[in-house]
């Protein structure tokens, strides 16, 4: 069940839309997470800022799905999961990478893998990473500044898990293929 309103532009606070009308130009619809999020202008404010730094930074877009739909597993988030699942295959992770993600496992792609165990073990160590995860990290060809990026994606990946996790916003029609659950 849905605990919040899914705000539409017309229905969100005014300082809540700008942020909607830019999520509805870069996807084409507005996520019914961010329908949610709207409901606090402070809120979804601080994640469309972040956001759109993560997604201007040195990662690829097939890396940052990497990282998001990882993170939406390791916090059991099923809105998330189906969302960047959608987005991963979009992006040209493999069919049997997404899926390996999705049962928790690492992917077969070497950079992909990397990715993917670091911001789970972020996640799971809230940030108490050590030297071997960092040194695993940069042999798979990362430098320090990309582990910093990393964890820009997983602060962005986890205010959408939180929000998924709290209000239960409704799955789109287009994700119910990906439907997933914890």
């Amino acid at each position: 069940m849905t605990l919040y309103r899914i705000h539409t532009l017309a229905s969100a606070p005014e300082q809540s839309r700008p942020v909607l009308d830019a999520l509805q130009q870069n996807f084409g619809i507005i996520p019914n997470i961010a329908g949610t999020m709207a409901e606090s202008p402070v809120l979804i404010g601080g994640f469309i800022g972040l956001f759109q730094k993560v997604h201007s930074g040195n990662l690829t877009e097939a890396q940052i799905q990497t990282l998001l739909l990882t993170n939406a597993v390791t916090n059991a988030c099923t809105w998330a999961v189906a969302f960047h699942t959608a987005l991963a295959l979009k992006e040209g992770l493999t069919p049997s990478d997404v899926q390996a993600i999705r049962e928790r496992r690492l992917p077969a792609d070497r950079s992909h893998a990397a990715l993917s165990h670091l911001t789970k073990t972020l996640i799971e160590t809230r940030g108490h990473l050590d030297d071997r995860d960092i040194d695993a990290f940069i042999d798979a060809g990362f430098d320090k500044a990309r582990l910093l990026e990393v964890i820009g994606v997983c602060a962005a990946s986890t205010i959408t898990n939180y929000v998924g996790n709290t209000a239960r916003p409704a799955l789109e029609a287009q994700f119910h293929a990906y439907a997933w659950t914890a």
